[in-house]
């Protein structure tokens, strides 16, 4: 199985468009760096939302596994950064999930945790490779 995306500037900006299927994103530098206009997420952003929203879409997976149904989800990415070149060091989530029916919904977050494909992926070390075309 495989996920492609694709990314190409954004006419009139310094800022790029990315897509899945029919899903789009924009992403950009804040205003005055390296041109940004702050029209569109950084990298550092994208990466945290990756991992809260991989997270929420498992609790809907799992809980649906399980014939659980949820009620409120919330949830908080803190994605840490330091270094140069910057680099993440800690993504910390704060996971709030009530059920329907009151019963206790920790069950489905830690079964969530043990299949959440992003937060699993960084944890192991996801390996990047890059090629080059002119």
């Amino acid at each position: 199985m495989k996920v492609e995306v694709q990314f190409r500037n954004l006419p009139g900006t310094e800022a790029a468009v990315g897509w899945a299927g029919g899903h789009t994103i924009v992403a950009d530098r804040p205003i005055g760096k390296a041109g940004g206009l702050g029209i569109g997420l950084n990298g550092a952003q994208m990466l945290a939302l990756a991992i809260g929203g991989c997270f929420c879409n498992d609790l809907r997976y799992t809980a649906e596994e399980l014939g659980v149904a949820l009620g409120e989800i919330s949830i908080d990415v803190t994605l840490s950064l330091e270094g140069t070149p910057l680099v993440a060091t800690l993504a910390q989530m704060n996971v709030t999930c009530s059920t329907l029916d009151g019963t206790d919904a920790s069950g489905v977050i830690e079964r969530a945790r043990s299949t959440c494909m992003v937060s699993n992926s960084l944890a192991r070390g996801l390996p990047v490779e890059i090629s080059m075309s002119a």
